[in-house]
């Protein structure tokens, strides 16, 4: 039986699946980041392995007839470090590298021609036509880019939080959550609650409490600041925080998540082109406001949603050698095998 294989590696999680050629997913594996721009090629290529070994558990990998690899932060010369990491898995033809963005399309459609707006840890636009990326927008990276991704929108919460921290108010439900989230106690006892979370386990806490212990609040956000500077993971992990703050009605947060979608929106239309919209990545895949509001931002647009990236590549990789588009739905769906 021939075998397919596709190679999800982001920032934050690599997947690896298998598929038989009607679309069927024989194996799936996981593991850390697959990111070699972020974590290094050797790091990057040794979770890759790991999540390719997992999903040809129980398989025979000299069954793999094709596979493609999406990789975020690859360059031409990382192809060789796959080409050994597949021939370590028992995989005798190395992938076809391609882009993270060329997965995150295919797995939200079948169509050739289209745009991508991506929002996962980073963000970046794209425009397809024939499968291939004609335009891209933004996809600048952590430190100069990324508007309105994952780590832009935890860096805004952040820098919100300890700017309160440090003037002494006003706190929300944002300032909590994040020094929750830094494993920093609560800002200040209080008895006189000027506000409700709606968040269990979450205390709310008034300006004016805050303000006699401006001290205690500083060193909180001093706290926060070295734990952000050591560990620029923890600050993309804020981002879900920001959400919650806004639903738990923080107007700071909610003001953050505004700004997100609209600078998301931005990034789309500075590529869009016929076809339809597909939505990648966690921060818009997921039920949330800013998909809601990015969704509103593009309305009048066909707008899809990417499902499984590993699905997809396995699907680039049987496309082809079978050229079924009407697989598609099959490779992408994350059913259980």
């Amino acid at each position: 039986m021939t075998l397919f294989a596709g190679v999800d590696a982001g920032g934050t999680t690599t997947r690896a699946a298998v598929h038989a050629p009607d679309g069927t997913r024989l194996g799936y594996g996981t593991a850390g980041p697959g990111n070699p721009a972020a974590h290094g090629a050797a790091a990057a290529g040794a979770a890759i392995g790991r999540a390719l070994r997992r999903a040809l558990d129980g398989l025979d990998p000299a069954l793999v007839a094709a596979s493609v690899a999406g990789v975020a932060g690859a360059d031409d010369a990382f192809g060789e470090v796959l080409g050994r990491v597949w021939a370590s898995c028992g995989v005798a033809s190395p992938p076809r590298l391609v882009g993270d963005v060329d997965v995150a399309y295919a797995a939200g459609t079948a169509e050739p021609s289209g745009t991508l707006l991506l929002a996962g840890t980073g963000a970046a636009a794209a425009r397809f036509s024939g499968r291939a990326v004609v335009a891209v927008a933004d996809g600048l990276g952590w430190l100069l880019g990324d508007e309105g991704g994952g780590f832009w929108i935890g860096r805004a919460g952040v820098r919100a939080a300890v700017r309160a921290l440090d003037g002494g108010g006003p706190y929300g439900p944002l300032v909590e959550l994040i020094c929750a989230h830094f494993g920093v106690t609560g800002v200040t006892e209080v008895t006189d609650v000027a506000w409700v979370t709606g968040v269990p386990g979450v205390t709310g806490v008034s300006a004016g409490s805050a303000t006699g212990a401006a001290g205690e609040s500083r060193r909180r956000a001093d706290r926060i600041v070295r734990l952000a500077q050591a560990d620029r993971t923890l600050v993309a992990a804020a981002s879900p925080l920001v959400a919650e703050a806004a639903a738990a009605g923080d107007a700071g947060a909610a003001a953050i998540v505004g700004e997100a979608a609209r600078r998301l929106a931005a990034t789309a239309g500075r590529v869009l082109g016929p076809g339809p919209v597909v939505l990648a990545g966690g921060v818009l895949t997921g039920d949330g406001p800013v998909r809601t509001a990015v969704t509103a931002l593009l309305a009048g647009r066909e707008v899809l949603t990417a499902r499984d990236g590993a699905g997809a590549a396995s699907w680039l990789a049987a496309l082809d050698r079978l050229g079924d588009a009407g697989a598609h739905a099959r490779f992408t769906t994350e059913s259980h095998f």
